[in-house]
């Protein structure tokens, strides 16, 4: 192509107030222009006087921004849209000025009950530059499907009852919410594909070889530990191998 972005700009998780600068980079074979554009909500508008390859932020709400490249010869690409997420409800000037843009928790999950084939919902959110990745674990487990800010589940069943808890990442870092727990019940008979699960724990847990892994992860008196919930998982990756029936508890 005529033009080729070399540098995307990339998607950040900050507080309301936090100054930094979006960065776009491309090449061509003439001169190059560059002209940013915001959109909030359902409306996408030309920032005035944008015209540079980069573009200061002073955050104050969550929008999308990307930037249009043009050259003498009428050649135009887009750079990827990104998000500018802004956290209200942290208070100005946090996190620190030698903050580096490692992954800060700012909402973790709550504990949750519900009902058999209700809809269970957890959430938990991270500031960041750039914006975090998420990963969700349950019993130490790595759930491979629920790596956003919300994990949802449309129908819970029992065996979704556990202890959860979300990591958060880029590549400053990581950071992990606090664990919570979530119970799965309430129903007065479990489904038929519930009786049967159970029924087949029952007998493995009977005539096999069973494994119990418990993590702790918080201490009253010494600052959380990450490691076993890594632990944990990889321990039971490798017991499930060797054909152990695990179970994985946190706490």
């Amino acid at each position: 192509t005529a033009i080729t972005i070399t540098e995307q700009p990339v998607s950040v998780s900050v507080p309301a107030g936090y100054s930094f600068t979006l960065r776009c980079r491309a090449e061509g074979h003439t001169l190059l222009q560059y002209q940013w554009f915001c959109q909030h909500q359902s409306e996408c508008c030309q920032i005035p006087g944008a015209t540079n390859q980069d573009l200061p932020i002073s955050a104050e709400q969550t929008q999308l921004y990307t930037c249009r490249v043009n050259d003498l010869y009428r050649n135009v690409v887009f750079s990827d849209w990104v998000k500018v997420e802004v956290h209200q409800c942290v208070a100005r000037g946090l996190p620190p000025r030698l903050w580096r843009g490692e992954p800060v928790i700012v909402l973790n999950p709550t504990e949750q009950r519900v009902e058999v084939g209700k809809p269970l919902q957890l959430q938990c959110a991270a500031m960041g530059v750039p914006a975090p990745s998420y990963q969700w674990y349950r019993n130490g487990n790595l759930l491979e499907q629920h790596k956003r800010k919300k994990l949802w589940i449309t129908h819970a069943k029992v065996s979704d009852s556990g202890t959860y808890l979300c990591c958060a990442s880029n590549n400053h870092g990581e950071h992990w919410t606090s664990a919570v727990d979530v119970h799965v019940g309430g129903g007065e008979t479990l489904p038929p594909a519930e009786c049967l699960q159970l029924c087949h724990l029952v007998f493995v847990s009977a005539t096999g070889k069973i494994a119990l892994l418990v993590g702790n992860n918080c201490y009253q008196h010494h600052p959380n530990l990450m490691a076993p919930v890594k632990d944990v998982f990889e321990l039971s990756r490798l017991l499930e191998q060797l054909g152990f029936q695990v179970v994985s508890l946190l706490d």
